[in-house]
């Protein structure tokens, strides 16, 4: 009997003591945002995002009350992936080789002048749709240069068991912007209107920019690879490419799975005030809530996967499977339901679905590349995402406007249940490789 009993308890305090070093980790985890250098890039994604939240919601409603089609209000949706896909490839050759801080900087400050100063220098009798176009076209650039270079900045600040954790927490700011930057849009589009919105916002981008200026890149060594230097733009994209789509093809696969997720995710985002207005019948006000209840939902995934940073690169793309699963109910229910306050509990799920997805993408990348190729391989990683997401866009635009807002809403739902299967599929091939 003495002897059962000795291995019940010690039974039981290995599980305590399990469950205590788990804590543990997950409270390091936390401790990166005390971090000078990462605490000041959260801060920075934190009062961007929230801007990006603020202007996303200001420009698809400015588009739509102005012009009344769904097609022509994702032509914002489709402007944003076209610099990505023409540019990305090189702009990830030049992150490799120049100083990051001179993306990280320039893009925010940039995108203050696009989306925040030039609206407020012109009349609003002037300020067309074609105008609005255009801007957001340079604003695509800036956001171009700007992702590549802070997910290549991350590994040099952050140790490679935490990266996963440290993509989460950068997703949780783009889950608070989501959160509070629709909702204050909203309130200002029905007191303000739309462009005035676009005009304060400006302040959020230079603040973003402020935080970066001050942050200290190269504290830590990024993933062993051999360095290179000299050679052509051409030569050092071949190398990028042949890492992809020769040496790791589990990247290879994973960018075909991020691009099947861009299809819908990209056009649920970008039709959502359409879908809102026509099956709801909802204003801006309560538009900006529902999209802050998806914002909620990608919060909670953000501090859900904090958890699991330090599983195996296999198990967490399962995790990928299983929230895309969740996504896809969530998405196809939309279309039986106008209970305001379910469809509130149905973006949260959504949200938490979609959310994720990008930290354990980025996860995966970060640790399979060498420091070197980081850049390079994540714009070619966003040029197929954004690819499959103008395509998304152009597709869910058209079937809306012929067939209807539950015909897209449902076509939406399938294609989150295809990236669940390429996510199973990519689980076994990163357990097999």
């Amino acid at each position: 009997m003495r002897s059962w009993e000795t291995l019940r308890i010690n039974r039981d305090s290995a599980w305590h003591d399990a469950a205590t070093q788990k804590e543990a980790r997950v409270v390091s985890h936390w401790r990166l945002l005390f971090g000078r250098d990462f605490g000041l890039i959260w801060l920075s994604q934190l009062v961007s995002q929230v801007g990006d939240g603020i202007s996303n919601l200001a420009l698809l409603w400015f588009v739509y009350s102005i012009t009344g089609s769904p097609v022509k209000t994702t032509i914002i949706g489709l402007l944003h992936t076209i610099p990505p896909i023409v540019l990305g490839p090189f702009i990830g050759v030049y992150v490799d080789r120049l100083p990051k801080k001179f993306f990280l900087i320039g893009s925010n400050a940039l995108r203050a002048v696009l989306i925040g100063i030039i609206p407020c220098a012109i009349q609003t009798d002037n300020f067309t749709v074609n105008l609005l176009y255009a801007l957001v076209l340079l604003d695509a650039v800036a956001v171009s240069m700007f992702n590549p270079a802070l997910t290549s900045s991350v590994p040099l600040i952050v140790p490679r068991t935490q990266l996963t954790a440290a993509n989460a927490l950068i997703q949780s700011t783009t889950s608070l912007g989501i959160i509070f930057g629709p909702a204050l849009s909203g309130i200002g589009i029905a007191f303000f209107g739309s462009q005035e919105v676009l005009c304060l916002n400006a302040v959020t981008y230079f603040v973003s920019a402020l935080c970066l200026g001050l942050v200290r890149l190269g504290t830590l060594q990024p993933s062993a690879g051999p360095k290179k230097t000299g050679g052509s733009a051409w030569q050092d994209l071949r190398e990028g490419l042949a890492f992809v789509t020769i040496k790791q093809r589990v990247i290879l696969l994973l960018v075909v799975t991020a691009g099947c997720y861009a299809f819908g995710a990209s056009a649920l985002t970008t039709l959502f005030p359409v879908f809102a207005r026509k099956l709801l019948g909802l204003g801006p006000v309560e538009v900006g809530y529902l999209w802050s209840a998806l914002g909620v939902g990608l919060l909670l995934m953000s501090m859900i996967l904090l958890r699991f940073t330090e599983w195996n690169s296999s198990d967490r793309t399962r995790i990928i499977a299983g929230a895309s699963v969740a996504s896809a109910l969530a998405i196809g229910a939309l279309v039986w339901t106008k209970d305001l306050f379910l469809v509130g509990l149905l973006m949260i799920v959504i949200g938490g679905g979609m959310g994720a997805f990008t930290p354990i993408a980025w996860g995966v990348v970060q640790e399979l590349t060498p420091g070197n190729l980081v850049g390079r391989v994540m714009s070619l990683y966003s040029a197929g995402a954004m690819t499959a997401a103008i395509s998304g866009i152009s597709m869910f635009g058209w079937v809306t406007e012929r067939f209807g807002e539950s015909t897209g809403v449902a076509g939406i739902g399938a294609t989150f249940f295809l990236t669940a299967s390429l996510g199973g599929w990519l689980s076994w091939s990163i357990r097999h490789r």
